[in-house]
């Protein structure tokens, strides 16, 4: 196998591949929250917050099989869901054991969707330590992906940890906080986030897509114009024939640094303006809809590729990365919706996740922007990537659209591609 043919298949494992993980799960987060009970030192108070899509997944909540779970449903496997749930959480630490027994259970709207929220009472052989362990298996069997927030109040102390198949314990102190730790769990975080965020990925990449090449304007052939200007003449429509539009076609870039510059340009105007609308939505400051964020955020894709077909923003391609980048911060806030904290662990939180973010973001362009170049002059790169490549997310996009603002599900479309 010659060169080419093995960058082609490194190619297609780095912008196609990757992204295939995130096609068999829908984002699942839980949130748990324990608070010690200060007139009883064997105590903690606990709630819950379960996705009901998850709880569907994982035990059946749709007896009727129509797409919609009742409240009659959720009460029916009431018992179901608090043994499912809690059977599957340990709290320990010095010696100590916990009883989990279920206090109560409701619904809450989170920005994307219904949550169960199981409250519950962690009922301790000892007086609680400083020092905890909290280990963590929800889900940890249908879905690697599933990421359970954890915080622990102990009066005017908050300690927390994001936690879930590939990280299912934590060690937290009650006594001294370790925001370092926080930072870096939430640094993980952020770089799954945008990692199996496959609606974040094909935007970036069908921005980047033309990075490595130049939109050229073709000259017309002169002997071309001679025939087509007499044909015009006898027909009296020379006149038309002088406003045809210019034609142009893609061409490689001839050097690495501009178009290494151009694609420094995009990411640095998507950072800036995501980071903006994340940190003011993680804050309370700006809150949208979660239908109309995700339908933004299904538009941008669109938006982005299509420009690869019909370009019309093809010198500052960065200001379409910047318009949008601040809608897609939105959508990267819905991932730190469910946190109540205190500045100093809201500021861990938040900037852990923003960092975890833009790692994940790097290294999609690092693995990207090498192999683009090294390919940008063959018929592969140029329509199988960049013409049907664009069309294919395009249709992707068009689909998610449809779902996300109208709230229908396209048969089939998915079990290809979850929305």
């Amino acid at each position: 196998m010659n060169l080419h043919r093995w960058l082609y298949v490194l190619f297609v494992i780095a912008i196609g591949f990757s992204p295939l993980s995130a096609h068999a799960h829908k984002e699942s987060d839980a949130y748990l929250t324990l608070r010690t009970d200060t007139a009883n030192d064997h105590v903690m108070h606990g709630q819950w917050d379960i996705a009901l899509r998850d709880l569907d997944y994982a035990i059946g909540l749709d007896s009727r099989h129509d797409g919609a779970i009742t409240w009659g449903e959720v009460k029916a496997q009431r018992k179901v869901m608090e043994d499912y749930a809690l059977s599957r959480l340990q709290v320990k630490g010095d010696g100590l054991t916990c009883a989990m027994q279920p206090t109560g259970q409701k619904i809450d709207e989170h920005t994307d969707g219904a949550y169960a929220v199981i409250l519950f009472d962690a009922v301790c052989d000892k007086n609680i330590p400083s020092k905890l362990t909290v280990a963590y298996r929800l889900m940890y069997d249908l879905d690697p992906y599933h990421r359970g927030i954890v915080t622990i109040h102990a009066g005017d102390k908050i300690a927390g940890a994001v936690l879930g198949p590939s990280d299912p314990v934590a060690s937290l102190n009650l006594r001294e906080p370790d925001r370092w730790g926080e930072f870096k769990s939430f640094v993980t975080d952020g770089i799954w986030h945008i990692w199996t965020g496959i609606d974040h990925i094909l935007f970036l990449l069908s921005l980047l897509l033309p990075a490595v090449l130049i939109r050229r304007r073709l000259q017309p052939r002169s002997d071309g114009w001679r025939a087509s200007a007499a044909l015009a003449e006898t027909s009296g429509a020379l006149m038309a024939l002088a406003a045809q539009p210019p034609q142009y076609r893609w061409e490689a870039s001839p050097r690495f640094w501009p178009a290494c510059l151009d694609v420094i340009k995009v990411v640095s105007a998507f950072s800036l303006s995501h980071s903006v609308t994340l940190s003011l939505a993680v804050l309370g400051i700006v809150h949208l809809p979660d239908r109309l964020v995700e339908s933004g955020i299904a538009l941008s894709v669109m938006v982005a590729a299509l420009n690869n077909i019909y370009p019309v923003v093809h010198k500052r391609v960065w200001l379409i990365a910047f318009a949008f980048g601040f809608i897609h911060g939105l959508g990267f806030a819905s991932a730190l919706a469910g946190l109540q904290l205190p500045a100093g662990a809201m500021a861990a939180s938040l900037g852990g996740f923003s960092v975890g973010v833009e790692i994940g973001q790097e290294a999609i362009v690092l693995a990207f922007l090498p192999l683009a170049y090294v390919l940008r002059k063959t018929w592969f790169y140029q329509v199988v990537l960049l013409r049907w490549g664009s069309l294919l997310i395009i249709a992707l996009a068009t689909g998610w659209l449809v779902q996300r603002a109208f709230n229908i599900l396209i048969p089939g479309f998915s079990a290809i591609i979850p929305n």
